[in-house]
């Protein structure tokens, strides 16, 4: 069995984790705080990580990890896990690292296609820093002759976390922004893309994303759909940017159509739900 490291144990390692159990043992996950720590799933060995320094268990667990699957985000000083652990890394059993990231480091195109052949343009401090990340594990790989697969994801959704919930607890919120569009992503693709990788010992980049770039107002109308319910007003993004984070500002400022053909071509992942329209529906279907 291969061992696994998640270290910032988060939404898609849980998924991962709980859709294919048998697939990695043993697991260990990494949170910041006791509470999160305590939080996470049975089975998984816990570790606190607060990116400022490595305890000797956990030096100690890693030393024996095979796959290493890092979400925990960069900081001014980069990524925390290099910054702590590499050379323990460097010393130990690894064979593959997955880099969880985000499309957003390709910054904006004005609705035009791009790939991972188009040069990334980050735009912002944080998206500097997650390229700046990608940076550090390729050359982590070189160095130890690991392959490393940076997964730059779409939009999450998946369980608990989608249009219907929202809409369902009377948050959701049909923004209008004429012109923008988003890819998304299930999180059930995403953990097959990581098998993928972990399966091929796939080295580089590989965009995680579904068929069907949108506009996202689209989801939010066709979750109502889907449940009976009115479609939520459209609200003007300029109104609606009055109450955004800086991060979720960064997040649409980027308007682009991501392309997959080498997700699919090249690791063979068969999405499970191509566009949001399947994603949604078979969540409707599956949550009470």
């Amino acid at each position: 069995m291969t061992s696994l490291a998640a270290l910032g144990f988060g939404y898609c390692a849980r998924h991962l984790l709980a859709a294919h159990p048998g697939a990695f043992a043993p697991v260990i996950g990494t949170a910041r705080t006791p509470d999160r720590l305590a939080d996470l799933p049975s089975g998984v060995v816990p570790f606190l990580f607060d990116g400022e320094g490595l305890s000797a268990p956990l030096a100690a667990a890693l030393a024996g990890t095979e796959v290493l699957l890092v979400s925990a985000p960069p900081d001014e000083r980069g990524d925390p896990v290099l910054r702590c652990a590499r050379p323990v890394l460097e010393a130990g059993r690894l064979a593959q690292v997955v880099y969880l990231t985000t499309l957003g480091v390709y910054g904006d195109h004005g609705g035009a296609w791009v790939d991972e052949a188009t040069p990334p343009r980050g735009g912002s401090l944080r998206l500097e820093r997650r390229l700046k990340a990608e940076e550090e594990w390729f050359g982590f790989g070189q160095a130890k002759g690991v392959p490393v697969s940076v997964l730059r994801l779409a939009g999450i959704y998946g369980p608990g976390r989608n249009a219907l919930v929202q809409l369902k607890a009377g948050e959701a919120r049909r923004i209008d922004k004429p012109g923008q569009v988003f890819n998304r992503i299930h999180v059930d693709d995403i953990s097959a893309t990581i098998l993928a990788c972990v399966a091929k010992r796939f080295d580089g980049v590989v965009n995680v994303t579904d068929d069907l770039p949108a506009s996202p107002a689209d989801p939010v109308a066709y979750a109502a759909e889907l449940l009976g319910l009115p479609v939520p007003p459209a609200i003007p993004f300029a109104e609606a940017a009055k109450t955004m984070s800086p991060m979720a500002l960064t997040f649409w400022a980027g308007n682009k159509r991501v392309a997959n053909r080498r997700l699919k071509e090249e690791l063979g992942v068969r999405l499970a739900f191509p566009t949001y329209r399947e994603g949604l529906a078979a969540l409707r279907d599956a949550e009470p």
